[in-house]
């Protein structure tokens, strides 16, 4: 940028020389003796279409038609570099006598400007210089060559910028802006305003010695820079050629999507506790000149959140990298008084269903990140935790939360949980929770009070969808729980048995056992589970079924056995069908299962025996079989042997026996 501002010095500087030197010269050799040496100065061509007009009253200056300031070859498309409908230069005739020049009024009408940084990081407003500091083509005028610019402006502008190094595009319409220097080595101000994508943006920069911040070195700067309802404020040191800064930075980011559209990013209006309502930032900045950004002793004031600790924001490939430690207070996110449907916002519980409100995290992909976090305590909305230590992860739109310590509902969890924002939203996890009381963690989970007992809890899911209602209807994976002692309110399951009366339901019920367990599979927002055991005073039950996550409902089978045997023989068996949605869950007992198992077993001792009288008529026939084997051929059945074969092996032997008799009666006969 500090060759843009050498070049309109040399522009003013050239057009009031070529007025001073060729006041009796048609307007055209001045255009070209212009063009010429601002050519040579610069290596590019200035065009000057209209005509030049001199004047010599109220003030010396001159006015030009369409002016343009060609783009650098390298550069896409026929667009060039600088172009305006006119520029008017007015200066000081005594001062100009004198040697000085004193500029009272530059201003440009509509101009265009259209900035590019290509791949390899060339930039069209660098101007080559052909030879070393001495001069020569391509050389700017140095430092030396002051001048003051008691009003400099253009009004009805556009800025173009098309960054394909960092992939992002900025435009600026209807920019108006006013450059004051009434001293050249002294203080100088800038104000500017401008429309971005629509919305308001304005500039208010003072800074100190103009001469050193135009050869790009840093020198005292306070600036102030407004998008939308969002605000920059800045005071310290600075330059930008390269960008550097040394100073406070104060930030009220009430208006991210404004001040995203400036920078060129797609920026979404946070959700509740992540600055919904609020969102500031404050510390020491210093950028080091090489695209880097350090803010030291930060303060980051999300709604009612407050974060401390050190953030570096670097450079990076495709995105910058943000590294930070902070420390927190009391943290909850989700509980914000604005509309829930803002981005990273799940909404509220709705009465019958999971939210489903759009959640908006755009966020993840404009930046990587490593953060380390720790805080007394987080709230979610629907969970809480106490103290807690956190490294997120965040690559490529993809952001793990790694649990290094959770402390929640009386009990320990571990693991890791992942949001995952490349093509969509998923979230999932592997989480191992130990200790945990039931009753509130299910209260906030689910609405659901009725369990109260502590146990472990392993679990490992995958969800997708842009909503909660939606994840929870997609949720997959799987998991086991372990309970102690407990009781489960609303039900007694003994009573039931007892009386076999479903109408032990409600206040003042409840049942009490000493453990329950079980695994559980999870498909489609479905959990599905067939090896539950619940073991309680005179008592023990196993269950199976599935229950809705997505769609909060309940079809599931209980098999109690009360009063049974010390060898868990004999008792009452009654099943017990818990049906319905988790709000109002209906408990029938299945006696007409008890009948039919009744018949069913009935059925199957009949088969039984008759199976065994059938065995024990086979075998008396088999012995009597044998018998006559015996007694009659004098045959012993083998205990490997079948019936048939030591039949046929008998009647052979006897066959044997009579034709050699027969023989021995013919040979005697001889």
């Amino acid at each position: 940028m500090r060759w843009v501002i050498r070049v309109g010095v040399s522009l003013a500087v050239l057009v009031l020389l070529a007025l001073g030197l060729l006041a009796m010269v048609p307007s055209e050799r001045i255009a070209q003796a212009v063009s010429s040496q601002f050519e040579a100065m610069t290596g590019r061509k200035l065009q000057i279409a209209g005509e030049i007009s001199p004047r010599l009253w109220p003030t010396l200056g001159v006015t030009a038609g369409a002016v343009s300031v060609a783009n650098a070859d390298w550069a896409e498309g026929d667009q060039p570099l600088f172009r305006a409908e006119s520029l008017s230069i007015d200066v000081n005739l005594g001062a100009l006598m004198g040697g000085e020049v004193k500029i009272l009024g530059l201003k440009a009408e509509r101009p265009e400007i259209n900035l590019e940084r290509a791949k390899d990081g060339r930039a069209n407003w660098t101007f080559a210089a052909a030879v070393a500091e001495g001069g020569g083509v391509g050389a700017v005028p140095p430092a030396a060559t002051g001048f003051t610019l008691d009003d400099g402006a253009i009004s009805g502008g556009t800025i173009r910028l098309d960054d394909r190094q960092s992939g992002r595009s900025i435009a600026l319409d209807e920019v108006d802006a006013r450059l004051r220097i009434p001293d050249f080595s002294g203080p100088f101000t800038l104000t500017a305003t401008a429309l971005s994508g629509g919305q308001q943006v304005a500039l208010d920069l003072t800074g100190e010695a103009f001469s050193a911040f135009a050869m790009g070195r840093v020198v005292p700067l306070r600036a102030n820079l407004f998008a939308g309802g969002s605000k920059l404020g800045f005071e310290g040191r600075g330059g930008y050629a390269p960008p550097a800064a040394e100073g406070a930075l104060t930030a009220d980011l009430a208006d991210l999507p404004a001040l995203g559209r400036l920078f060129g990013s797609e920026l979404s209006r946070p959700g509740p506790g992540l600055g919904q309502d609020r969102l500031q930032a404050s510390g020491q900045l210093t950028l080091d000149g090489s695209g880097a950004a350090f803010l030291r002793g930060a303060t980051l004031v999300a709604d009612g959140n407050e974060l401390k600790g050190d953030l570096d924001l670097l450079p990076g490939e495709a995105r910058p990298k943000l590294k930070a430690q902070l420390t927190a207070g009391p943290i909850a996110i989700g509980t914000g008084s604005g509309d829930d449907t803002g981005g990273g916002s799940a909404g509220g519980m709705q009465a019958e269903g999971w939210p489903d409100s759009p959640i908006d995290v755009s966020a993840l992909g404009a930046m990587d990140a490593e953060v380390a976090l720790a805080a007394p305590s987080v709230d979610l909305g629907v969970l809480k935790a106490g103290p807690t230590r956190l490294m997120i992860t965040v690559d490529r739109a993809r952001a793990v939360f790694d649990i290094r310590e959770m402390q929640a509902y009386g009990g320990q969890v571990s693991g890791d949980f992942v949001v995952n924002g490349r093509g969509g939203l998923s979230v999932g996890g592997r989480l191992k929770l130990a200790g945990m009381q039931t009753q509130p963690l299910f209260t906030d989970l689910a609405g659901w009070d009725r369990l109260i007992s502590t146990g472990d809890l392993e679990l490992e899911f995958l969800g997708v969808g842009n909503s909660i209602d939606a994840i929870m209807k997609s949720l997959k994976g799987k998991g086991a729980v372990e309970l102690g002692r407990g009781e489960l309110r609303g039900l007694d399951i003994a009573g039931m048995l007892r009386t076999l009366d479903a109408g032990y339901v409600g206040e003042g019920q409840k049942t009490i056992f000493d453990g329950l367990a079980g695994t559980f599979a999870m498909e489609g927002g479905v959990l599905s589970n067939s090896d539950l055991k619940l073991v309680a005073p005179y008592l023990t039950a196993s269950g199976s079924g599935r229950i809705g996550l997505g769609e909060r409902t309940l079809d599931y089978r209980l098999r109690p056995t009360a009063l049974a045997a010390e060898d868990g023989t004999g008792g009452v068996m009654v099943p017990l069908l818990v049906t319905g949605p988790w709000a109002q869950p209906r408990f029938r007992l299945d006696l007409e299962s008890i009948a039919r198992e009744k018949m069913e077993a009935e059925a199957k001792a009949a088969a039984e025996r008759l199976a065994a009288e059938a065995k024990a008529a086979e075998a008396a026939a088999k012995a009597e079989l044998e018998r006559r084997l015996r007694e009659e051929l004098g045959v012993e059945v083998a205990p490997d042997e079948s019936l048939e074969d030591a039949a046929k092996r008998g009647a052979t032997k006897a066959l044997e026996d009579q034709a050699r008799r027969a023989l021995e009666e013919i040979l005697g006969g001889n």
